[in-house]
């Protein structure tokens, strides 16, 4: 929960707000914006140095029955008689609005995890929520580790919250664990290593342990963030 701050570095002001807004997926008026390097241009356009500001998530109040109803943009239907599920598609309904994007929104709890842990399960649906997901879904993801926040203050301990946005994470899901099996056919047959694209650390970890098994080949990941990628190699 300690992480609810953004540094961006860029040529201005404007552009690393820009950047930091896109990343974190919300509008300008939801964070604090401060200077923390206002650059240089350096002598004859050399040796300069880029601005860096920080973006702050701005707090949310406790109490969900103090939280205003969200807009008609967004209409919750949550599974009824529990606090947290209700906070959490209330929650969701108000940042949707204020995105001005029209959805419905669902609340349940997942599976106990390995450590005991039972997630909670947030499901946006509608018509064309495409800009919820992004590019290798890094708005969704963002979305997720936003509510994740305000719901683990809410509960005074660390939730863990999954967003999914008209099933993409099953569908997408599906789609890797079937790439896991080709390209290790493929790593097989031609005796090379395959080496995937990009993707986040959620997503190579369904790589992983869709091979985990496998009697030929094992995977592992290189490169640094956020260019990160899984490699499947013939096992020695």
């Amino acid at each position: 929960m300690e992480r609810t701050t953004l540094e961006v570095i860029a040529p201005s002001v404007e552009e690393a707000v820009s950047r930091g807004l896109e990343q974190l997926g919300v509008p300008s008026e939801m964070v604090d914006v401060d200077v923390l390097d206002e650059g240089s241009k350096g002598f004859l356009g050399l040796g300069g140095r880029q601005v860096r500001v920080r973006l702050t998530l701005k707090s949310v109040g406790a109490n969900p029955q103090a939280r205003p109803a969200p807009q008609a943009d967004s209409a919750p239907a949550a599974a009824q008689g529990d606090s947290l599920l209700d906070f959490c598609v209330q929650t969701t309904g108000d940042l949707l609005a204020k995105m001005k994007i029209k959805a419905r929104v669902e609340a349940k709890y997942g599976e106990t995890d390995a450590e005991g842990e039972v997630p909670v399960l947030i499901d946006i649906r509608g018509d064309d929520l495409s800009v919820l997901i992004g590019r290798r879904a890094e708005t969704l993801n963002a979305l997720q580790y936003i509510l994740a926040l305000i719901v683990s203050k809410e509960a005074s301990r660390w939730v863990q919250v999954i967003v999914d946005v008209e099933g993409y994470r099953a569908r997408r899901e599906r789609q890797l664990r079937q790439l896991a099996s080709r390209m290790a056919e493929q790593a097989v047959r031609t005796g090379k290593r395959q080496l995937l694209e990009p993707m986040s650390a959620a997503e190579r970890r369904i790589i992983h342990l869709e091979l985990r098994g496998h009697e030929t080949v094992t995977t592992e990941s290189v490169g640094d963030e956020p260019n990160r990628k899984v490699s499947i190699v013939l096992k020695k």
